[in-house]
């Protein structure tokens, strides 16, 4: 499974409202009308989501307008078709487990 941004695949969902809160949660909203939050302080050691130990970093969050997905200016972009499973996941009632997130170097 891909966890990078950036193949830009036909039936990609697209992120278009999000925003980040300072206890490391990522409420999104994809353009079907599927929203909900994801928690993602569990990455802080990893890579380039070391940056987010500054939880300002962390806030900082924007949508790529090309890519249609979020991203932050260390250049993590996480890919929007596996936010958006994690998201039904959780409705299923399933846990949130971002293990496979990797940074995309911007």
């Amino acid at each position: 499974m891909n966890w990078l941004a950036g193949s830009m695949e036909v039936d990609m969902h697209r992120v278009t409202d999000c925003k980040a809160s300072k206890d490391y949660r990522l409420w999104l909203r994809f353009e079907d009308g599927v929203e909900g939050s994801v928690f993602l302080g569990n990455l802080l050691e990893i890579g380039a989501f070391r940056a987010w130990r500054d939880v300002n970093q962390f806030c900082r969050v924007s949508i790529d307008p090309m890519a249609a997905t979020v991203v932050w200016e260390a250049g993590v972009r996480l890919d929007p078709d596996i936010l958006y499973q994690d998201l039904l996941s959780m409705r299923a009632g399933k846990e949130f487990s971002p293990a496979g997130f990797a940074p995309m170097a911007g």
